[in-house]
């Protein structure tokens, strides 16, 4: 009965095949596969390949994710300042400092009492333009000074690192901040 329910089941040994031929041919194949196949090799150079295209452009893109952060930081802290001064009733100034090596100590020294905040250039090259489109390069720092009735001392920011430009707006009226980067 167990004989007839093994025929049944597996076919293959109803065509003439005993046990010990099939478990001779599976020995085999089995210590025979020694080794790759073309498919397995090519399937593994192509898993390195679809790695590398979704690494590559995140490794070289490092330094305009940099630049786009430090746009964003210095508008936050400009609307910051903006924030505080409306709030509190007395002008709130935001620092805007070029990367010179200072200390901790030093730059706490060279702040305003109005300073509500400071922002540090990490590399980007800064220049201000005033309301009369004068630019001028920020050597060491510039600071924006924003009133409570809702004026500010305005002008644009002109940040540009590696080729990357942004332009930082402050009406000089309403003290409304807006950034746009320029083609």
């Amino acid at each position: 009965m167990v004989n007839e329910a093994v025929k049944k089941m597996a076919p293959i040994l109803g065509l003439g095949f005993s046990r010990h031929k099939i478990r001779k041919v599976v020995g085999t194949a089995r210590h025979s596969a020694a080794g790759f196949t073309l498919l397995e090799i090519l399937l593994v150079v192509a898993i390195i390949g679809m790695a590398s295209i979704l690494v590559v452009p995140n490794l070289t893109g490092l330094e305009s994710r940099t630049f786009n952060a430090q746009v964003r930081q210095a508008t936050s802290l400009l609307n910051y300042a903006r924030r505080i001064a409306v709030v509190s009733g007395q002008p709130s100034t935001a620092s805007f400092h070029v990367s010179d090596g200072s200390t901790e100590e030093e730059r706490a020294a060279s702040s305003s009492p109005t300073s509500v905040g400071r922002w540090d250039s990490n590399g980007a090259s800064l220049s201000f333009r005033d309301s009369t489109e004068r630019e001028a390069e920020v050597d060491e720092k510039i600071e924006i000074t924003f009133y409570p009735e809702g004026g500010s001392t305005g002008g644009t920011l002109l940040l540009s690192q590696a080729g990357q430009l942004a332009n930082i707006i402050i009406d000089p009226f309403t003290g409304r901040v807006s950034s746009e980067t320029p083609e």
